[in-house]
């Protein structure tokens, strides 16, 4: 018989000690409001799943989706901006 084992050690072995850097915690703050909104839209999807959605989901669905379309909107923007030097001619 052979036995199955795991191999959590070879997996988990640099978890102890690896920390998100300073440039990675600085992109997930830029990236806060596009998570936000995703969430947003998934919670309004999660209210409508048990049964026909009905006007009012589905404008909370749209809403949300529109938050979510803005959002990336600027974050767009400002990475675009942000990566153009001189600014806007």
């Amino acid at each position: 018989m052979d036995h199955i084992v795991t191999v959590q050690d070879a997996v988990t072995a640099f978890a102890d000690y690896m920390e998100p850097t300073n440039a990675e915690l600085d992109a997930i703050e830029q990236e806060m409001p596009v998570i936000l909104a995703g969430v947003d839209l998934v919670d309004a999807q999660i209210i409508a799943l048990d049964r026909p959605p009905n006007e009012l989901d589905n404008r909370r669905i749209r809403r949300a989706r529109n938050r979510v379309l803005a959002a990336r909107r600027e974050l767009a923007n400002r990475t675009a901006s942000a990566s153009l030097p001189g600014g806007a001619a």
